[in-house]
């Protein structure tokens, strides 16, 4: 019975940093570019988008079609960013507890 109350606090413990890393990820940022930097997005960790910027030299009317897919693939690179942050600090949260494999927190 001892091992059972110590395993509640281990995950009491893990659900707490588990909400501490999920506002942190609401407060970090990754960028995410297309086009050789031409269109850059500012995204959150979480993948909610915060600014794009996009290059002067990509405001013709003749290449809508082009920057329309710059920016879906800069918004995809940041996306993919921000997952790969998340992957990393959910790793480093779990380290050491017995979870079994292919079990997906999030």
């Amino acid at each position: 019975m001892k091992d059972m109350f110590g395993m509640m606090k281990q995950v009491q413990a893990m659900q707490q940093k588990m909400a501490d890393m999920q506002a942190e990820l609401e407060a970090l940022e990754v960028e995410g570019a297309s086009g050789g930097g031409m269109v850059r997005v500012t995204a959150t960790a979480k993948g909610q988008m915060k600014s794009i910027a996009i290059d002067d030299s990509l405001m013709k009317a003749d290449e809508k079609d082009i920057l329309e897919d710059l920016i879906i693939a800069a918004v995809n690179d940041a996306r993919g960013k921000g997952e790969a942050l998340m992957q990393e600090r959910m790793q480093k949260l779990t380290a050491g507890l017995p979870i079994p494999p292919g079990l997906k927190l999030f």
